[in-house]
């Protein structure tokens, strides 16, 4: 089938809408209204690229994060109405074991958004457990696009050696890999550093968007090693992690203050200036509008190596998903 639509990510999507489980279970009328605040503020600002999947909000609520990014850009009236550019991860489900399966999860995708889908992703590799699932998953990824089902196919946690067979793959069916998503940021930065995924990607014409560049929080300046501490899981984290990631914070810092600029902004910038396109979660105005004062300028060479540097001697580093190949 030949495409008549091609579809181009925006050259920076700083600010850029990531909505979890978390926020999903803590749903009410009331975030509803603040979101779809957010969601008129980013476009008008210009940030037009919103990130989702099938696996957020489910149970109960019946895919509520698509529902609501649906409904947010059909109400939408303003500047860059024409640019909304909704991106959707679809599960690699241990039920999902055929391509008419993926097939079938992008056309419910679709319904929930009340649009088709601009950019598929394989939200994940099952290489690393259940390597014979995965072909007729990546087959079916590609019958959404030559069906017309989606302007853009991406992928998700996919190391280069694993996204190159992929790549080879689609190639064979004419079918172009816009974007690859991986957990990046200054306290992330093995994929690239280890893995040497951006050589890769600039080399195979992928765009790499960066998940999780603030680390969950850690790196907005809002949490310190006395505490208060997140509850559960992510406050167990927090404890192990924020001893030692004092020299990135003393150099996001030192920057922010010559700058003016806010450590969230500055780690922001520094995601974009690597070449990525970060995605950091807001689900309030004024999340919003600290992740937007990220745009519209650059650190010079010499603020990126320092903050290089500073990551590099960080001893203790982010869990990296387990999904990641290599």
């Amino acid at each position: 089938m030949e495409k008549t639509e091609k579809l181009h990510l925006p050259p920076m999507g700083c600010g850029t809408w990531a909505w979890g489980n978390r926020l999903i279970w803590e749903y009410n009328e009331s975030m509803d209204n603040e979101l779809q605040a957010v969601f008129n503020l980013c476009v008008n600002s210009g940030v037009t690229l919103f990130d989702t999947g099938d696996s957020y909000g489910t149970g109960r609520l019946k895919g509520r994060s698509e529902i609501l990014l649906g409904k947010f850009a059909r109400e939408y009236v303003g500047a860059n109405q024409e640019n909304i550019c909704i991106a959707t991860k679809l599960a690699a489900y241990p039920w999902r074991l055929t391509r008419g399966s993926m097939v079938a999860a992008c056309k419910s995708s679709a319904k929930r958004l009340g649009k088709k889908v601009d950019l598929v992703q394989m939200h994940w590799s099952t290489a690393n457990y259940a390597p014979w699932q995965e072909g007729a998953l990546l087959d079916g990824l590609g019958d959404i696009y030559e069906q017309g089902l989606a302007k853009g196919v991406g992928l998700s946690n996919y190391g280069p050696k694993r996204l190159k067979e992929v790549y080879k793959r689609f190639s064979e069916r004419n079918i172009p890999i816009i974007s690859l998503q991986v957990q990046y940021g200054l306290l992330s930065t093995y994929p690239i550093t280890e893995l040497g995924l951006k050589e890769v990607c600039d080399e195979l014409g992928i765009k790499i968007i960066a998940y999780s560049p603030l680390a969950l929080g850690l790196l907005t300046g809002k949490y310190s090693e006395k505490g208060p501490f997140p509850k559960g899981i992510r406050g167990f984290l927090f404890r192990q992690l924020l001893p030692g990631i004092t020299p990135v914070l003393e150099c996001l810092k030192e920057i922010g203050r010559n700058r003016d600029k806010t450590l969230a902004q500055v780690a922001l910038n520094w995601c974009i200036c690597k070449g990525t396109i970060p995605i950091p979660g807001a689900k309030t105005v004024e999340q919003a509008r600290e992740n937007l004062g990220a745009l519209g300028w650059r650190l010079e060479e010499g603020e990126i190596a320092e903050l290089d540097k500073a990551a590099a001697r960080v001893n203790k580093k982010m869990v990296q998903n387990i999904f990641q190949t290599r």
